[in-house]
This record gives structure tokens, sequence and C-alpha cells, in this order.
């Protein structure tokens, strides 16, 4: 068992990542970006304790679900419960998208062994700030046109970032 700080979760998302998927959005976020969809998430002192192991028995309680979603919030604030977190799914055969607001190389630069970790655990990654002058609603699965969507597997074997084919 782990805990972990979040705002909430969303059990039947369609639109944080490919296919059905069980969200969960971390509280807490360093970044204030203009216009975030979740400034509700912003504040480290709001949100409710949760335990991993309920978390993931109510994942696995849908039988539809595709993947999960680790969102925010910054999830890189709480790496290591989700790292457990997403082992755990993993095993399960889920897939695993984070929403982030560092960039990949931001992630890698900080030489956190916790980070890398979690890093480990993602299959695609959706990083960058939302830039509320890039906003651009006709993305899929991207607030703002700067925000990468990184295939995270194709990136590891590459040596080099991947991004990822939607559809």
């Amino acid at each position: 068992m782990a805990s972990i700080k979040i705002s909430g979760t969303v059990d039947d998302s369609v639109v944080d990542g490919e296919g059905y998927r069980f969200t969960i959005f971390t509280q807490g976020c360093p970044h204030g970006c203009e216009g975030c969809h979740n400034p509700q998430t912003h504040d480290f002192n709001g949100g409710k304790v949760a335990d991993t192991d309920a978390i993931f028995k109510e994942i696995c309680e849908n039988p539809l679900l595709s993947g999960v979603t680790f969102s925010g919030g910054e999830p890189f604030c709480q790496p290591i419960p989700l790292t457990v977190l997403g082992r755990k799914i993993h095993e399960k055969g889920f897939n695993i998208w984070t929403f982030t607001g560092y960039t990949l190389e931001e992630l890698q630069d900080m030489e956190n062994p916790a980070i890398e970790a979690l890093l480990a655990e993602i299959d695609v990654l959706v990083d960058g700030r939302f830039i509320l002058g890039e906003r651009d609603l006709t993305l899929s699965f991207c607030g703002s046109r700067n925000q990468r969507i990184i295939d995270m597997n194709a990136t590891r074997i590459a040596g080099h970032i991947v991004l990822k084919v939607l559809g």
C-alpha cells in the first residue's frame, strides 16, 4: 500500500488518452499555467489522500478499460506512489498515459531516480506546459500546440523522442 494525494478520479474517460480509460487526477502542481483545464488540482494542500491499493481495486473492477491515465495536477510531484501503482497496472495488462507540464527533457535533466522509475512505467507521455496563446481545440489529447504526445516505448528503443501515431 502507498498513499497518494489526489483531486479525484474518473472511471470512464475517453478524452484522457486512447481507448476507454480510468483517470487519476493528482493533487498539487507547481506550473500555474494560465487557462489550465484543472485549476482545482494546483493547491498542494487541497484534495484528499487515497490508497493506491484501493484505486487499483477500482481499476480492476471495470472490464471495459483499455488503460489508465495519470493527470493532474502534476503527476511527477508524486512519482513514488504512481510508480507502485503503475507496476500493478502493467501487470494487469493496461497501458499508462501520463500528462505533465514538464517536457521529457526537463524530467530527464532532474536526474531523480524516483522520476526515472515513473518514466519507465509510462507508455505514452503528453508533455509540456499548457500555453493559452497556443491553445488549439482541434488537437487530440493536447490543449496547446507546444505539447507533444510521446510514444515512450518507441522512444526507449530508438534512443530519441518518437511521437505517438494516433489512431
